[in-house]
């Protein structure tokens, strides 16, 4: 199967407006799919055409071995993405998918006929992504459209379909259409993961667990691909426990990788702080299981998110960390982004430097301009103006670049500092940049400029404020005024 892909992205499936894990133009989720592109498809099942004459309505599948798992009480309705939403559509998939919207399954057909459209498979891709909400039409657009296309719909296409009627609750019509796959060869595992997910997002676990069992008398191997692929779907719609449960039961014949337990330290993680002793029981599970493993970022770094959110967050995630790093292994930017956020509120410049120097220092992430102000900040605040300094020197170095916030935060405490060599070159590089000083900081310049009988620094500072604010100068122009005066600068002073 390859090596598996070790950073994971979220839920692909239709009940968070995204189209099903099986688009071939996204990265799987814990696992690798493959389409057939060359095999024809064979017609949909006439089963599956009678079905969505009333879309609520099931039919019972033909009785052939093996079976599905049975059909219940129709779980929650999820919400889809709709054309509506959708800018830039071409017209012609905007007509199709306004005619599925506003017609009877029953008529739907004729309709579609007399508008004389020919589709090709991009375009029975894009309505099928579109129109979740009205599966009895989407499916008749799907036979009509395979008369257009000689039945050679691509794999894609049926995997929508598959996930349309399972997001839909239509799980007898579902299964008809993974027969119809399965005659022709079209099946994957991208078909089984829109299954899982269509039974958890409709409390139906426990179907979910069976179409795995049944999923290698279809033709799809049960190993641990399939396996993550289950949990996966189980962990994302928050029921980890499950998840927990069904691996200690088959993980004497499926042997658990480091995507598993990534997976599943990722739910304990959504799950907030009440999962904190299960994450922990999991952490120690995984290491028992397969040990220490530098390339299992993501497992570490959900770890380590999820004990930030403890009573004893930061000591007990550092604690951690050391251990982590005593082994060789590193959690990812998750993690850190959350703990140097935490620094910050807490002061802790001592921590925070250490993350530092270990995940920026030996090149284990690249911050960002955030991540950067954040610790800038940090180090201001507790006047270590020389280490804020020199952050700010390697940042470009890191890919990172300066913004309004870094300099206005280095050029505040620099003033603070009574550091007058350095505000000087710092204003005349934060404009050079087009950074403009925000004016209470210009006033606080001007301020003290004038203090130490700098004129000069003071007027230019006091140029800028003028081109760049229109209000609230008065005050600032007034000490301006007098204290050149005083410094026998104003033109006409006794």
């Amino acid at each position: 199967m390859g090596k598996k892909n070790k950073r994971r992205p979220h839920d692909d499936d239709a009940s968070h407006r995204r189209h099903p894990e099986q688009d071939h133009h996204k990265k799987p989720h814990h696992h690798h799919h493959h389409h057939p592109s060359s095999t024809p498809n064979p017609p949909i099942s006439s089963s599956l055409q009678h079905q969505h004459q009333h879309p609520l309505q099931n039919d019972h599948h033909h009785q052939q071995q093996p079976q599905p798992p049975p059909q219940q009480q129709m779980g929650k309705r999820p919400t889809f993405a709709s054309y509506l939403e959708t800018p830039n559509l071409p017209p012609k998939v905007k007509v199709l998918c306004e005619i599925l919207a506003s017609t009877h399954s029953l008529t739907v057909e004729k309709v579609l006929e007399d508008t004389g459209i020919r589709v090709n498979q991009q375009d029975v891709e894009e309505v099928l992504k579109l129109s979740y909400g009205f599966p009895g039409p989407a499916v008749k657009f799907f036979r009509w459209s395979g008369f257009q296309l000689n039945d050679k719909h691509s794999p894609y296409a049926w995997n929508l379909v598959v996930d349309l009627l399972g997001k839909n609750s239509l799980f007898d019509a579902m299964w008809d259409a993974i027969k119809s796959m399965k005659k022709e060869g079209l099946l994957s595992l991208a078909t089984f993961a829109s299954v899982f997910s269509s039974y958890v997002v409709a409390d139906r676990v426990n179907e979910a667990i069976m179409t795995f069992e049944v999923m290698d008398q279809y033709g799809c191997p049960r190993d641990i691909v399939a396996l993550n692929s289950l949990l996966s779907a189980i962990c994302r719609d928050g029921k980890t426990a499950h998840a927990v449960g069904f691996l200690r039961a088959v993980k004497d014949k499926i042997r658990p990788d480091a995507d598993t337990y990534a997976i599943l330290l990722e739910g304990w993680e959504n799950e907030g702080v009440v999962a904190i002793a299960n994450a922990r029981q999991t952490f120690g599970e995984m290491v028992i299981d397969i040990g220490w493993d530098p390339g299992n970022v993501p497992a570490y770094d959900s770890f380590l998110s999820t004990l930030l959110k403890g009573p004893e967050g930061m000591r007990e995630a550092m604690k951690v960390f050391e251990t982590l790093r005593d082994k060789r292994c590193y959690p990812g930017m998750k993690f850190f982004k959350l703990a140097l956020e935490e620094c910050v509120k807490t002061s802790d410049a001592r921590v925070a430097g250490t993350l530092w120097e270990v995940m920026v220092g030996r090149n284990r992430c690249r911050p960002n301009t955030d991540m950067y102000n954040s610790i800038i900040a940090l180090h201001c605040y507790l006047n270590n103006i020389d280490m804020a300094k020199r952050l700010l020197d390697e940042m470009v170095y890191n890919g990172a670049f300066p913004d309004l916030q870094t300099y206005n935060v280095l050029f505040q405490f620099l003033i603070k500092s009574r550091k007058l060599r350095e505000v000087s070159a710092m204003f005349t590089e934060m404009l050079k940049n087009e950074c403009v000083p925000s004016q209470a900081n210009c006033i606080a310049a001007v301020r003290i400029f004038m203090d130490i009988g700098d004129p000069y620094m003071a007027i230019k500072v006091w140029k800028c404020m003028i081109e760049n604010y229109k209000t609230d100068l008065e005050q600032t122009g007034n000490l301006l005024v007098v204290g050149l005066r005083d410094l026998r600068r104003l033109p006409g002073s006794s």
